[in-house]
Formats: structure tokens, C-alpha cells, sequence
């Protein structure tokens, strides 16, 4: 299992970075991003931590570590500006908090996204076609999500995406311990949402391209 979106006590995850890593390890993931929620007032506070965390671990850990952050419920005109200063903290992912169904994420927030130096789209809800299209132009990958609530429009999300030639990443939006999937059960996810065996083999692909790029 490759997962990149997990948040720590850094945000309002449960566990520290180095329980993370351990118990992703123990049960087989190959690679993970902590990416802790961040806004204006914590974002310079939070990367250098997870990027220290990470490095310090690394060499005593064969799971693939990578420093991120999630910028979340942001005006959606900043997100530009915090994308580029998320990647000279050093996050080598950048997820924004997509217009989820189940928060008063602001309007505008997917498309100005979209529009920015990032990474992944998490949870983007009602997606557009337009902002599926731009995902696709831009190589920003939307995301398929086993969190709850956020799930909830993982079958519109894919659609958009596999309509418009945009790809597509599971992720857990991990919070505590009991958030973590095997394979398998993302499988199941991927199931859920709609796509065939041989789309859920593109996206265990785009998931190691990630990881290409990014380690």
C-alpha cells in the first residue's frame, strides 16, 4: 500500500511521525506522505517538523518517506502563493482540501487548486467537468478516498476523472490508527467507485509514479 495523505499531532492526527511510520510499516505499506492540515498561521511550523521527522527516520525504515502538507479551508485566492511556499519549506507533496460534500469547504477552493503547484486534489467532491479537464491538462491527480464521509462522492470523482483523462490515487485521510487500509480493502474502495480491474491497476501505477518522482 503507497499512501499519501495522513495527518500527525502536528494537525489533528493521534499519533506522532514516528508511530506512523511503524505501524505503516508493520502492516506492509511501501511508501507515505504526513500531511498535516495547514492555513496561514501554521504552515511554517508544521513542514520543517514533518521534513525532520522524515529524515531523521528514513535511514531506519525500508517504507518510502515523503514530507507533505494538506492546505485546508484557505480563502481559495491564497492557495497559489501557499503552494509555492509549502514547496520551499520543502513538502514534496502538496495536497489542497478539496470541496468535500461533507464541510463548508468555500467555493472556488477545487478550481483555484487546480490552478496551483500542487500535487493531489483530495476529496474533491462535485467536480467539475471543466475541473476534471483541468486536472488532466495540468497532471494534478484527483483523489479516491476510504475516509468516511468524504467517500461519499468517490463514484462522481472517478467518473469525471476516467471521462476526462485525469488520473486518479487512493489514499486513507489517515487520522488515527484504525484509519490504515491494506491493498486489499483499497481494492474494494476502488470497486466501490466504479472502476474496472484494469483502472485499478492505473492507479496502483500512478501511485509508484508518485513515488518515482517524489523520493
Amino acid at each position: 500500500m503507497i499512501d499519501f495523505h495522513i495527518h500527525s499531532v502536528f494537525s489533528d492526527g493521534e499519533l506522532i511521525p514516528a508511530e506512523i511510520i511503524r505501524r505503516a510499516e508493520a502492516i506492509g505499506y511501501k511508501a507515505l506522505a504526513i500531511t498535516d492540515h495547514a492555513d496561514q498561521s501554521n504552515i511554517e511550523l508544521i513542514i520543517p517538523r514533518i521534513v525532520k521527522a522524515m529524515k531523521d527516520i528514513q535511514p531506519f525504515t525500508s517504507v518510502v518517506l515523503l514530507p507533505g502538507i494538506e492546505l485546508t479551508h484557505v480563502p481559495p485566492y491564497t492557495i497559489p502563493e501557499m503552494a509555492k511556499e509549502a514547496r520551499r519549506l520543502g513538502a514534496k507533496i502538496v495536497i489542497v482540501h478539496g470541496e468535500t460534500l461533507v464541510e463548508p469547504v468555500k467555493e472556488g477552493t477545487n478550481r483555484m487548486a487546480l490552478q496551483s503547484d500542487i500535487d493531489i486534489l483530495a476529496h474533491p467532491g462535485l467536480i467539475t467537468e471543466e475541473e476534471a479537464s483541468w486536472a488532466a491538462e495540468r497532471k494534478i491527480y484527483l483523489e479516491i478516498t476510504s475516509r468516511r464521509g468524504h467517500s461519499l462522492s468517490n463514484g462522481h470523482v472517478a467518473s469525471m476523472a476516467l471521462k476526462h483523462g485525469a488520473k486518479l490515487v487512493i489514499n486513507t485521510d489517515s487520522h488515527s490508527p484504525g484509519d490504515f487500509i491494506s491493498k486489499d480493502f483499497a481494492i474494494k474502495v476502488l470497486r466501490g467507485a466504479g472502476l474496472s480491474q484494469v483502472e485499478i491497476n492505473k492507479v496502483f501505477q500512478n501511485m509508484e509514479e508518485i513515488v518515482r518522482r517524489k523520493a
